[in-house]
């Protein structure tokens, strides 16, 4: 005994199709089956060969972009203040400290002080100015990064963002 039964509405469309198929011509019969197949193909070609062609391509992107991020990265080394680009720390209270390195790499931020550590608004400025003050903050004051938000702007290369230092 077969535990898989057919419903009654999949037989009855099965003997009506079948019915149909016996109607048709030897040639008609041809033709339905080559339009079937070619159908078969631009489905299977638009539902699944495709998308998974262009989601590899993006992977390929994905990865060279990173992979040319990171060796930018490595080859940039670490900021030190004797290094041109590097600023000798500032002493005083963290607001000014952040605000001078900050017009040093040319980024024009706003800097408000949050309990013994500070808050800087950058509006607009280019996304290597920015990430290279955060990085010498960090590597010539006694402040870290706690919070960090940074959108892209319409402009290629120029962000906005909101960074929290604290000892």
């Amino acid at each position: 005994m077969s535990r898989f039964t057919t419903p009654p509405a999949l037989s009855a469309a099965a003997a009506r199709f079948a019915a149909w198929w016996a109607e048709r011509s030897p040639r008609e019969r041809v033709m339905l089956g080559v339009l079937g197949a070619i159908l078969l193909a631009l489905l299977l070609w638009f539902g699944a060969v495709r998308p998974v062609l262009s989601a590899r391509a993006q992977a390929f992107e994905d990865i060279r972009t990173y992979e040319t991020l990171s060796a930018r990265i490595r080859a940039a080394g670490k900021l030190t203040p004797g290094q041109p680009g590097g600023t000798a720390p500032v002493s005083g209270a963290p607001v000014q400290a952040v605000t001078a390195i900050a017009s040093a790499h040319g980024v024009v931020a706003t800097v408000e002080p949050l309990g013994s550590g500070a808050r800087a608004t950058v509006a607009d400025a280019g996304y290597d100015a920015v990430m290279a003050w955060i990085a010498e903050v960090g590597a010539t004051q006694p402040l870290r990064v706690t919070k960090v938000s940074v959108q892209r702007r319409p402009a290629a290369g120029r962000v906005s963002a909101s960074v929290e230092f604290a000892p």
